[in-house]
């Protein structure tokens, strides 16, 4: 029998250098970024100009503290006019508010909100969305009048639940509207903070003493929740210089309005406004400049080509 003799064959070399003509030595191999060919090296190897593409802090945002105290103003504000909803059902169940009076202050409030949003509405942005007044005042009627329709069913809608549960999915419901509130784009509100605002108001308005209450404090809650929102981005973006004071006399009817209630409410509601304005930028400021991050060779690939032109 012929036996075959396989000869031993390496894979990779191990040297690092390469022989010239006359077996003189010459030059080193040098290491290349690549994985498809094999190099004298280990895997793991990187030369010393590894580093060099070393980068710190690439696009990090610089803040201002009053420019972030500025936007904070909106957290402050959002807690404060859940504050002001909250003080007026409270007036309502006490009998201290009346429901027609609550009714025509809203629709007061409403009219001259949406006047201002008229006139800070840019003329391009009315040009480009052409919608005329009767169309929003066709909306409205149908609003309140589905609402005055339903007030009855509202009103006995929780009659089954104890009074402590739909209180407790009130305020569950509230502090959700709070977290998913789109702080940067409020206008008009996300479906969630909206949805979950507006349960809780059909909870806590089943609880007053007949539907017309049931029905102005539902009117109310959309004026709070869903009109004012809008109209307050619309003030940031087309009258900034109003924005701070705006922001300002919410907070301080929310707290005024609360404190004439309850002393304790109103104390926590100063302390939770001056940490989310004040306290809390702060503390972004200061710890942005603790920030380090690295960028280099060993990030992961980012394709930056145009592929539109191949998706259609």
């Amino acid at each position: 029998m012929s036996a075959f003799i396989v000869p031993k064959t390496r894979k990779y070399p191990v040297y690092s250098r390469v022989m010239g003509p006359d077996s003189a030595p010459g030059q080193t191999v040098p290491w290349r970024k690549v994985l498809w060919e094999p190099q004298p090296y280990p895997d793991n190897y990187v030369d010393h100009h590894f580093l060099e593409e070393l980068r710190r802090n690439e696009g990090i945002r610089q803040y201002r503290y009053w420019a972030v105290v500025k936007e904070a103003g909106f957290v402050g504000q959002q807690m404060s006019s859940v504050a002001i909803f909250l003080t007026l059902w409270l007036y309502m169940e006490q009998g201290l508010l009346a429901p027609g009076t609550l009714l025509w202050s809203s629709l007061v409030c409403a009219l001259l909100g949406y006047g201002l949003h008229q006139v800070l509405t840019p003329q391009t942005e009315l040009c480009s969305h052409p919608r005329t007044h009767l169309a929003d005042l066709q909306s409205a009627a149908i609003f309140l009048s589905f609402t005055f329709g339903f007030s009855p069913v509202l009103k006995t809608l929780t009659e089954s639940v104890s009074t402590d549960t739909v209180y407790a999915m009130s305020a569950v419901m509230l502090l959700a509207h709070l977290v998913a509130f789109p702080y940067a784009q409020p206008s008009p509100p996300g479906s969630l903070s909206l949805n979950a605002a507006l349960f809780a108001s059909v909870c806590l308005a089943s609880r007053l003493p007949g539907s017309l209450h049931t029905f102005a404090m539902l009117s109310c809650a959309l004026l709070v929740f869903a009109l004012w929102p809008c109209l307050l981005q619309r003030l940031r973006e087309n009258a900034p210089g109003h924005f701070p004071g705006a922001c300002v006399g919410v907070c301080i009817g929310g707290v005024g309005g609360l404190g004439s209630q309850s002393v304790g409410g109103a104390l926590l509601l100063f302390l939770a406004l001056a940490s989310v304005t004040f306290l809390c930028p702060l503390l972004l400021v200061r710890l942005q400049r603790h920030k380090d991050n690295i960028h280099g060779p060993w990030d992961e690939a980012e394709i930056h080509e145009d592929l539109s032109r191949l998706l259609g």
